[in-house]
């Protein structure tokens, strides 16, 4: 695993040590990348279920101006700031442990790419978009892009966020919402 483009481009990033946290494969954050080209420059961003931290230190390698990442595993908060101490990663992050629910009540402004990626099969998806909506995470013209396994059919409309693309990348789907 490593960062594909921008100012940490060909760092290494550690990887987990088991299968509790499944990293992004590298085609598909090519892919999710490529689509928000245009929003990435000088975005705040949210690493919603960031696992090792890969989709939140990609947007800040590509220009993003800062990062907020989200995760519930010990395990998965100290990768992420391991990987974020190795790329020498210099703009604002904040790394923030616990329940999402939790965290995402608690954050304040709003983001321009919420990037989530949650554990496969078990429902968080739904959930994770009403607290954005509750909480009005999202910027006006923000965009909120979701990882999840292609057999797994997201609706058009998720409390008010529209789904504007979807595609397939081997067994994992990204769907973009707006």
């Amino acid at each position: 695993m490593r960062v594909i483009a921008g100012q940490y481009k060909g760092r290494k990033l550690e990887s987990p040590e088991n299968y509790d946290i499944r990293p992004t494969t590298d085609k598909a954050k090519e892919a999710l990348f490529s689509i928000l080209y245009n929003d990435i420059p000088g975005a705040r961003v949210l690493d919603l279920f960031a696992g090792t931290g890969g989709l939140g230190i990609e947007a800040l390698s590509r220009g993003a101006a800062e990062c907020v990442f989200v995760d519930h595993s010990r395990q998965a908060v100290s990768l992420i700031r391991r990987n974020l101490d190795h790329c020498g990663v210099t703009e604002p992050v904040r790394v923030a442990g616990g329940d999402y629910r939790r965290v995402l009540a608690g954050l304040s402004g709003s983001f321009d790419i919420i990037l989530m990626d949650p554990p496969y099969n078990q429902g968080l998806l739904e959930e994770a978009f009403r607290l954005i909506r509750e909480h009005d995470l999202l910027a006006e013209d923000g965009v909120i892009v979701c990882e999840h396994r292609k057999e797994e059919d997201l609706p058009d409309d998720c409390f008010g966020f529209t789904k504007e693309k979807e595609r397939r990348y081997g067994i994992v789907k990204l769907s973009i919402f707006r």
